[in-house]
């Protein structure tokens, strides 16, 4: 049998480059505790999250902090500071915290808009307890779509196989330059070596910069409860659909634009401007495109007939 020369020079530059990043980035990883009161007990959990700034801004996820009534820090060091629970966004699954300090280490934003499959990627993060762990992977794919535990639809989400475990959730996922590309999220329970992070992308930026100014994210909504609708060829021919399914009005929120646009349960929307409707998730991706106070026309199909309701954006 031929035995398998493996090329030292070329693991150790791979090794350099890892060993590199670890030195850089990991300083600026921490481990998150979060306290929550509940109504029978008090619940402690943890996660990871990554400083960003050297004032003590730390990124993470929404999922870790989100209705924290206690939050600390534990540093790399060994040190361990209270924290502020600043702005978080269920959407995308990000949430910002602060520690009291200065001078701290941060890590660069990086962009995930030019990532390719095959890349290297390196995972840092607090599994199980253990700080500062590192895995190491590739990225296995982009564009994924991915349920948020607040039920939105994350989209572009990177998959890698650079292993992730609970713990490691608000960590970084980085690039080979340790640049941060992603935040950790989520593991796929039902299948061995496939996680999930949130990119960090124009959209994430803006959020994340909303969240430190502000403390939330502002965005339009219609105020309605709705399900997908299959309807057949005649109706898509009649109301020249592309779409197989519509959205069905369930419910309208009193005083919400939707109501103040017209809108009625049993309603059918359709469209929105120029945009085809097919899902409720759509309609999500199309409102978050629109600004507040900005005018968009809703196409709904009422008694066989076809109008255009015109919707004021309002901040949900």
């Amino acid at each position: 049998m031929k035995q398998v020369m493996y090329d030292a020079p070329m693991l150790d530059s791979y090794s350099k480059v890892v060993v590199d990043i670890v030195e850089r980035v990991g300083p600026c990883v921490v481990s998150i505790c979060v306290v929550r009161n509940g109504r029978m007990r008090q619940e402690t959990s943890a996660g990871s999250g990554v400083i960003i700034t050297p004032d003590g801004f730390i990124l993470t996820n929404n999922h870790v902090v989100e209705g924290a009534s206690e939050l600390a820090v534990n540093f790399v060091n060994g040190n361990s500071m209270n924290a502020t629970l600043i702005g978080t966004d269920p959407t995308i699954d990000l949430g910002i915290i602060r520690v009291n300090s200065t001078n701290l280490p941060n890590a660069t934003l990086g962009d995930a808009n030019f990532l390719k499959a095959g890349q290297i990627a390196i995972a840092i993060g607090n599994p199980f307890g253990f700080q500062n762990s590192v895995t190491t992977g590739v990225i296995s794919a982009l564009g994924r779509g991915l349920r948020s535990q607040s039920g939105h639809l994350i989209e572009n989400i990177i998959q890698t196989d650079a292993p992730i475990n609970p713990g490691n959730s608000g960590g970084p996922l980085v690039n080979h330059r340790g640049e941060i590309i992603g935040i950790n999220t989520a593991i796929n329970h039902m299948a061995q070596g496939i996680g999930f992070a949130v990119p960090i992308n124009d959209i994430t930026k803006n959020v994340i910069g909303e969240l430190i100014m502000h403390g939330k994210i502002r965005r339009p909504y219609l105020g309605i409860a709705g399900q997908q609708r299959p309807v057949g060829r005649k109706f898509q021919r009649a109301y020249s659909l592309i779409k197989e399914t519509v959205i069905e009005v369930l419910f309208v929120k009193e005083n919400a634009p939707a109501q103040r646009a017209g809108v009625k349960p049993g309603d059918f929307i359709v469209s929105l401007d120029d945009i085809q409707l097919s899902s409720i998730d759509e309609l999500h991706h199309a409102l978050s495109q629109k600004s507040i106070g900005s005018v968009f026309r809703l196409g709904v199909i009422r008694n066989d007939k076809l109008h255009a309701l015109t919707v004021i954006a309002s901040e949900a």
